[in-house]
């Protein structure tokens, strides 16, 4: 079921603790089922990762992304994925400093900025409140839940009665827990299902949301923390319902190579 024709090179990256496969596929050549994406992702019968990423070839702008949640299917932007395969093109010589690549979502920018990997986000024009929750898309959609300590939260169990809610079920959505005085974040991700050590787009809508609430002067940026290291979001605010400019910045790693 999970066979391949023929050995194929991956690289691993990480970013924050997000992990990623990365296969350079700007021959075209590769061809991945469901069932083979998630059988990579698989941590016990795999290599194991968050998601897999593909390199392709771009007709215009540097390359793009194709990118897969560990469930195997092919999904919306990824943040922390966009960061790693950046850095990845990079050290393959696709570009030296900056780029501009095509995701699911439209045009990216990415830039290397010493250790530090910076993704331009799509612009935000809509976001919807509630109490205690914001709403909104940041290439993934995202629901951000505010709590004074995310470390002694019930994390899966409050994230699946919004992941599985009536509303959300059939999409899904990103469910984030913020605690605004030190800037803690914790991301349940779908097709993930399960909370993963630090999320770029749920990163900038922790960010986008903590400055909407004003509380703790977060004015035209925010460090966060997550499980898994530190992330800088920076944005220009237009109006409660626009953002734009914003920049995911943050360390994306090379860890190992190898062949499946």
């Amino acid at each position: 079921m999970n066979n391949f024709v023929t050995d194929m090179e991956f690289f691993k990256y990480q970013g924050t603790g997000n992990d990623f496969v990365i296969i350079d596929n700007r021959d075209g050549s590769v061809k991945l089922s469901q069932k083979q994406v998630a059988y990579i992702c698989d941590r016990r019968f795999g290599v194991g990762a968050d998601g897999l990423i593909l390199l392709q070839d771009h007709s215009v702008l540097d390359f793009e992304m194709v990118y897969f949640n560990s469930d195997g299917n092919e999904s919306s932007m990824c943040g922390n994925g966009g960061r790693c395969l950046i850095a990845f093109a990079s050290s393959i010589g696709v570009f030296d400093k900056q780029c501009v690549f095509q995701a699911i979502d439209g045009k990216h920018e990415g830039k290397i900025d010493g250790s530090k990997v910076r993704l331009k986000m799509a612009d935000i024009n809509r976001i919807e409140k509630a109490e205690n929750f914001y709403f909104m898309n940041t290439g993934s959609p995202h629901c951000v839940i505010f709590v004074e300590d995310v470390d002694q939260i019930d994390l899966k169990a409050r994230a699946h009665k919004v992941r599985y809610s009536d509303r959300f079920k059939k999409e899904g959505i990103n469910v984030n827990f913020v605690a605004q005085k030190n800037a803690n974040i914790r991301t349940y991700e779908r097709g993930v299902e399960n909370e993963t050590l630090s999320c770029g787009t749920g990163a900038t809508a922790c960010a986008i949301a903590m400055n909407l609430e004003d509380e703790f002067g977060y004015k035209n940026s925010c460090a966060l923390k997550t499980k898994g290291g530190d992330l800088v979001v920076t944005y220009n605010r237009i109006s409660e319902q626009e953002f734009t400019n914003i920049w995911l910045i943050g360390p994306a790693q090379f860890v190992y190579k190898g062949i499946i």
